[in-house]
């Protein structure tokens, strides 16, 4: 094989009312062919626009590589980009002027669209090679004529999929298959066409900008592709125009970005605009392909709308017995702004009120809270006037020029007249009184009076929710509190009541002073032990051993500052078994004086302690200490000590113990007994069987009915097959007959009952004479014994032969109509 080529090109239609024409349908091109690579060649070939209305640029390109086109124009120049050892190549170079291309980038089927030709110099033309092609897309989208060489395309194209393709061609012996030359690889790239619009992939956009922005403020950028070949042709490059949104909006038509194209536009008037963005490929010229998508832009507020209020002046009514911190009234400033740009400060300029009430902001609602500070009081004065500004927290100073973001009105508040009651002269009366103080002793007086004009006369009582155990009582007229009953500090030391002060001509209007009275201590309390003390000797302790440690309180004042004394009574004086040593700070010393404790002679020893205190006048007590002889180890711990020891202290004897607890035993055994009693069901004395529960389905003597109703299967009749209705026994009496029936297989299970029934079935076959010769088992349906009455369908009808009359059933009334005219003598009419 020799490379060599050859160009024909093809014209192509164009879209106008003239094609563009090529001066010569057809012209061979040979390279020369070099060591390493084709050199490039060009074929040059004028294509003339022989339209007479205008002139157009004239554009080639080659539908077929290995080779491409490569301007300027209207010249052709083909440089080769790869050896290939290939025959001719036939390619189509379409033209056009610029209106628009006809021909398609995937060709059509079956058309020499990549039009490569392969030709072997051993290829004779008598048929005895064969051209054969494998590689990407071979036999499915490339073929090749086998005598020919010629390749074909066997389907439409897309470069977006694929655009390349590698090919090997090689030519064979017909006869023998063997390559008669090498193989040859070549690369066939698909030359794009304008067959994709620009799309948005991030679309449809929202955007904010500012409001009040100058015009060319970037607003948000917009980007859309186009999957064409970008490096060939026009047909990837995408310009951008604005379909919707003008004249608020621009868009740069290289880049996207849109921005603002009016000054001022204000959010209050229109705060959102929906623009339509498109992107034309083609550099926007006519043919070309285009794709739209929304943009939605918001403005975002700015601080550029002062408040103001809707009113120059407000008037608001409260009363004077409004409690300090109430609101009084709200009022709010307008501003047109959103968000932190409205939010507002409040606060009063001026006015006779500064000091009385005060203003707050609620942030909820931008609103001003007027409330009060100081109680207001008719009688001083009525009426107040506050001047209150509202300005913006946070202005811009952008819009400052626009005038004063802030603004202010003028709030009068009339105090109203309220029929008040009583205030007493202080809020709390400190009193204080001795507890030796006499029943009707006068320990303080309160005052209160009526603030209103009126002066109306007042009227005191005590509030008995305070004062319980009416330990005092007031004179209504002049408010003297006086003693009603002995007082104790010990029990209540502070008692705080509640004094009532009511107007004379209207007691509805109640007021409330405090009076907290201290009561004084006096010496009132003798002493006593600290605690309850356990004593113990051992009997081994020897003489002047320390055996307890007592201390003494006093209920009395001052609480740790009593001087106690601490001495033996005089009846105890010469005591030979016991001491007590005064240790002078307010606790004493048990001592031994002597040996030798026994506690089979006297396990427990009473000691009674003389206590005097140090008050004016001074009291005493005698307190008596119980000391028990224990048995001791060797280091004086006790071991054991008289049982006495654990009875005495709770002051029971074991006899009393022990009869409290057989009283005990003696109640719980009656208790289980009532219990089990009342848990015994009482059952009848005669036992019926008829009331014996078969399965899960209970006896019924129901009236109608027949066979076909009653004929189920009865586990019953299996278990007792000799059912007895007459006979009762009694749950009392043992009965002189077991029947053997129901208890032999109560406990049994099922499955026996039926195995021995069938056991005994079989038994009976195997000596019945008519029975058939072989084993089988057979069908048995038992419906119990006979009844007295017989069933209903054993009943004659009027119409057997029969001696029974059964006239009498029209005696029987209405009920038994069906029967008696069905069995009767025939009356008709009878109940009719």
């Amino acid at each position: 094989m020799r490379p060599a080529a050859s160009l024909q090109l093809v014209p192509v239609a164009s879209f106008f009312d003239t094609r563009p024409a090529f001066t010569h349908q057809s012209r061979p091109v040979s390279p020369t062919k070099t060591e390493d690579a084709f050199p490039e060649f060009a074929a040059r070939e004028l294509l003339e626009d022989v339209s007479p209305v205008s002139p157009s640029r004239r554009l080639c390109s080659v539908v077929a590589h290995p080779f491409h086109i490569t301007p300027p124009f209207p010249s052709i120049v083909l440089p080769v980009v790869s050896p290939l050892a290939l025959g001719a190549f036939i390619l189509r170079a379409p033209g056009s002027d610029g209106a628009q291309w006809e021909e398609d980038e995937t060709g059509e089927q079956d058309a020499e669209v990549t039009g490569v030709a392969l030709h072997s110099d051993v290829d004779k033309g008598d048929g005895s090679i064969k051209y054969i092609l494998s590689g990407e897309g071979a036999s499915s989208i490339f073929i090749i004529d086998e005598n020919t060489g010629d390749i074909h395309a066997t389907k439409r194209l897309d470069r977006e999929e694929q655009a390349y393709y590698t090919l090997r061609a090689q030519a064979l012996d017909r006869l023998t298959n063997k390559p008669v030359e090498p193989e040859s690889e070549f690369v066939i790239k698909i030359q794009d066409i304008n067959d994709n619009e620009p799309r948005f992939l991030d679309g449809p956009y929202t955007a904010g900008v500012p409001e009040m922005s100058p015009v060319g403020t970037s607003v948000v950028q917009v980007t859309a592709t186009d999957a064409d070949d970008p490096t060939y042709g026009n047909s990837a490059r995408v310009v951008y125009s604005i379909l919707q949104g003008q004249p608020y909006f621009s868009v740069e038509p290289k880049t996207g970005v849109i921005k603002t194209a009016l000054p001022n536009m204000d959010r209050e008037a229109k705060d959102q605009y929906l623009l339509v963005i498109q992107a034309k490929d083609m550099v926007g010229q006519n043919g070309g392909l285009s794709g739209t998508t929304s943009v939605t832009v918001t403005l975002t507020d700015v601080n550029d709308n002062p408040p103001r209020f809707p009113r120059r002046s407000y008037q608001y009514n409260v009363p004077e017995s409004l409690p300090v911190a109430s609101v009084v009234a709200r009022i709010k400033a307008s501003d047109a702004d959103i968000g932190a740009n409205a939010e507002m400060e409040y606060k009063i300029v001026d006015g006779d009120g500064l000091g009385v009430f005060k203003i707050s902001v609620d942030k909820d609602t931008q609103e001003g809270i007027i409330t009060i500070q100081k109680d207001l009081d008719f009688e001083a004065k009525t009426s107040y006037t506050l001047r209150i500004e509202a300005a913006n927290k946070d202005a811009d100073p952008r819009f400052l020029s626009l005038g004063p973001f802030s603004d202010t009105t003028t709030v009068k508040i009339i105090v109203e007249d309220v029929d008040e009651p009583p205030v007493f002269s202080s809020p709390l009366y400190p009193m204080e009184v001795s507890e030796a103080t006499q029943v009707g002793n006068i320990i303080g007086t309160v005052a209160a009076h009526d603030p209103d004009s009126s002066n109306s006369p007042v009227r005191y009582s005590i509030d008995r929710n305070t004062d319980l155990e009416r330990y005092f009582n007031i004179d209504a007229n002049s408010g003297v509190i006086t003693t009603a009953k002995s007082l104790d500090r010990e029990t209540n030391a502070v008692h705080n009541i509640t004094v009532l002060a009511m107007e004379s001509q209207n007691p509805s209007q109640v007021g409330r002073g405090y009076v907290a009275i201290t009561i004084l201590d006096i010496n009132d309390n003798a002493p006593e032990f600290a605690m309850d003390y356990e004593t113990t000797v051992c009997e081994n302790a020897q003489p002047g051993q320390v055996i307890q440690k007592i201390s003494a309180v006093d209920k009395d004042e001052p609480s740790s500052g009593h001087q106690f004394y601490f001495s033996l009574t005089t009846d105890t004086t010469n005591n030979h078994n016991f001491s007590l040593k005064d240790n002078k700070d307010n606790t004493a010393s048990v001592l031994t004086r002597r040996n030798g404790f026994r506690r089979q002679e006297q396990s427990v020893y009473y000691l009674p302690i003389f206590i005097v205190d140090s008050g004016s006048p001074s009291l005493s007590s005698t307190n008596t200490l119980t000391i028990r002889v224990c048995d001791c180890d060797a280091d004086g711990v006790a071991q054991t000590c008289n049982a006495e020891a654990y009875v005495l202290p709770a002051g029971l004897s074991t006899g009393a113990l022990i009869a409290i607890l057989a009283c005990v035993l003696t109640l719980l055994v009656l208790i289980l007994l009532i219990v089990t009693m009342r848990r015994r069901k009482k059952e009848p004395l005669i036992f019926d069987e008829e009331r014996d529960i078969r399965e899960n389905i209970v006896r019924y003597d129901d009236e109608g009915g027949g066979e076909e109703d009653t004929e189920a299967f009865d586990m019953t009749a299996l278990r007792n097959l000799n059912v007895i209705r007459d006979t009762k026994t009694r749950r009392d009496v043992t009965p002189e007959i077991q029947f053997l029936s129901r208890p032999t297989f109560k406990s049994i299970p099922d499955n026996v009952i039926f195995r021995e029934f069938i056991w005994e079935r079989l038994k009976e076959a195997d000596v019945d004479p008519c029975a058939p010769p072989y084993d089988s088992l057979q069908t048995y349906a038992f419906e119990g014994n006979g009844s007295v009455a017989e069933s209903l369908s054993s009943l004659d009808s009027l119409s057997s032969n029969s001696d029974q009359n059964y006239d009498y059933l029209s005696d029987w009334g209405p009920r038994f109509k069906r029967l008696a005219d069905m069995y009767g003598t025939g009356q008709e009419g009878l109940y009719s």
